[in-house]
């Protein structure tokens, strides 16, 4: 059994080698290859919780590919972010937009991540959370009843308002509870 173990690791190691870029430096070898976590990264970085979060959800950059953060996080663009100025300083900005780009969902290993990024075509950047393919499909079947006709949510961008552990980053069907219609979905 001891022998497995070690050709095992040693496999795992010589493929992560093989392989370049596809490991994240910060991520233990084995858990980079064979963990992977559900739901998507929680945020951790005040700066983006305090800037982005005072507005609207702070999303998780693993709900989105690199290539759209970078987009949305251009000075032009957070000047007229979705009809709002969204200007940051550029020390704050920088710091905000490497956390995006360092945990969007191109590199994660986390399951709602992987299923996000393999839905969107390559080249495109959606600049939506709503826009996600693998997001609209998960949300398809709600009626506008539960949606945008209900107080309490109003746009499928209001995460928060269903998904009552979408802060910690799980938007499991277990945790789902629409506003005056439970679990009824």
């Amino acid at each position: 059994m001891r022998r497995r173990t070690k050709r095992i690791v040693l496999s795992a190691a010589l493929l992560a080698m093989l392989l370049p870029g596809t490991v994240r430096a910060d991520e233990g070898l084995l858990h980079a290859l064979f963990g992977r976590h559900k739901g998507v990264e929680p945020v951790h970085i005040a700066a983006y919780d305090e800037e982005c979060g005072a507005c609207h959800f702070a999303y998780q950059p693993g709900l989105l590919p690199r290539r759209s953060w970078k987009r949305l996080m251009a000075p032009e663009a957070l000047e007229d972010h979705f009809g709002d100025d969204a200007y940051l300083e550029a020390p704050v900005r920088d710091e905000i937009e490497a956390f995006l780009l360092d945990h969007a969902a191109d590199d994660s290993w986390y399951k709602r991540s992987i299923k996000v990024r393999r839905s969107i075509p390559k080249g495109e950047a959606p600049l939506r959370i709503t826009e996600v393919p693998y997001i609209r499909r998960k949300h398809a079947d709600l009626d506008d009843a539960r949606v945008k006709d209900n107080d309490k949510v109003r746009t499928l961008a209001n995460c928060e308002a269903c998904h009552r552990k979408a802060a910690e980053g799980t938007y499991d069907d277990d945790t789902v509870s629409i506003p005056g219609f439970g679990r009824d979905w």
